[in-house]
Formats: C-alpha cells, sequence, structure tokens
C-alpha cells in the first residue's frame, strides 16, 4: 500500500471524508491566489505608469526653466513671498541700455524723498539693494545687489510708472530649484510665469535681448 493510500484510508476509518484537490475557478484558496498574482501584476502596472510620468516630469524640467515674461508682470508683490525658498529665487534685472541714469531715479527714491541722496529714509527698496553711483552730473548708475534683492518689485513699479522701465523682475537661475509647478506662477495674478528653454532661461528687455 502507497504512502497517499495509506494517509486516505486512515482519514476513512477515522470517519472524515478525505478532501478533493482544488479544482481551478472553484477553491477560496485558488481564488485568492489568483487574486494576488492579479493585484501584483496591476501594482507593478501602476508604478511603470508612475515612474514614466515622473521621469516624463524629470525630462521637461531639464529642458525648460520657469522665468517671467517682464511685459506681463504687474509688480504685484507675490514674488517675494510665494517662492518656496525663503528668500524668493526672483531678483531686479537693471538694463543699462535702456536707463537714463537719472538724478532723480523713480526706482531709487521713495515717491517724495527727504533728499536725493542715499539715505536710508529717502530709497524705495526695503534692503537697501540698489547702489547709486554718481557719474557725472547729472548722471548716476544704479546697481542691484542680488544678494540682498527679495523680489519685492518696488523698484520695478516705480520704474515702470515714472521712468523707461530699465528695471524688470526675472527668476535668478543660480538660485531656482525649478519646481515642477513653480508656487509663485499658482498666484500670479498676471500669468506672467512661463517655462522657456533651458538653454535660454531669461527674458530680457532692450539692448539686453541680444545677449545670449
Amino acid at each position: 500500500m502507497t504512502a497517499p493510500e495509506s494517509n486516505q484510508n486512515q482519514g476513512a476509518e477515522a470517519g472524515s471524508p478525505a478532501r478533493p484537490l482544488p479544482v481551478p475557478g472553484t477553491s477560496p484558496l485558488f481564488n485568492r491566489r489568483a487574486l494576488l498574482i492579479t493585484g501584483a501584476r496591476g501594482i507593478g502596472l501602476a508604478g511603470i505608469g508612475a515612474s514614466a510620468g515622473f521621469l516624463a516630469s524629470r525630462e521637461n524640467q531639464s529642458t525648460t526653466r520657469w522665468q517671467i515674461d517682464p511685459d506681463k508682470c504687474i509688480q504685484c508683490g507675490r514674488c517675494a513671498t510665494a517662492c518656496v525658498l525663503e528668500v524668493s529665487a526672483v531678483k531686479c534685472t537693471h538694463s543699462y541700455g535702456m536707463c537714463g541714469y537719472c538724478k532723480l531715479c523713480t526706482g531709487y527714491f521713495e515717491p517724495e524723498p527727504v533728499n536725493l541722496d542715499e539715505g536710508a529714509e529717502n530709497q524705495l527698496c526695503p534692503t537697501g539693494a540698489i547702489q547709486r553711483k554718481f557719474i557725472e552730473d547729472p548722471y548716476y548708475e544704479y546697481s542691484i545687489t542680488k544678494d540682498l534683492c527679495i523680489g519685492c518689485g518696488k523698484c520695478v513699479k516705480g520704474c515702470n510708472m515714472f521712468g523707461n522701465g530699465s528695471l524688470y523682475l526675472q527668476v535668478n537661475q543660480d538660485r531656482c530649484v525649478n519646481c515642477n509647478i513653480c508656487a509663485i506662477s499658482r498666484e500670479c495674478p498676471a500669468q506672467a510665469f512661463v517655462q522657456v528653454p533651458a538653454a535660454q532661461p531669461y527674458l530680457l528687455r532692450g539692448k539686453d535681448k541680444q545677449r545670449p
């Protein structure tokens, strides 16, 4: 007598019927196994899809950069507060080719300054990021200290309202982390944030447009 026959007879002698082998499609155990296999395959496919989406997003990030269209910007102030960085990646840029080198610069001075000098009470910039340098009467040169600039746009607003618009805001690519969806773009009321080719990541004004 073989071992399987002996075990089957012992079960019969004890009064318990022999258990039939599971039939595909009818056994709960078989169905559970099939469900687990199917679920695992589904999870695998979903993982592949998510990975493909992530890689596509990464590829898009590597070929494009976020930038501000200076012709759409309305200097709302959100660039200074909405960036994911503690100090915004948006900085003021100066197109020297457009600048009038004015003694009374409306991007530098408060609307009604006490004096036309470098005193803090006269300056429009809250961090003192604009430096004023005398050239010859009545001409002055204005330069931006990027490490002090917070992207508030106050100087840009003054320059656009009363000057020639030589000051404008740009995302500084050395600081920007290039988020998939720019936090500032979500809050920009003028929809001035656009994606540009990584090879040419700036949208410049005036003669600066000719720079590489």
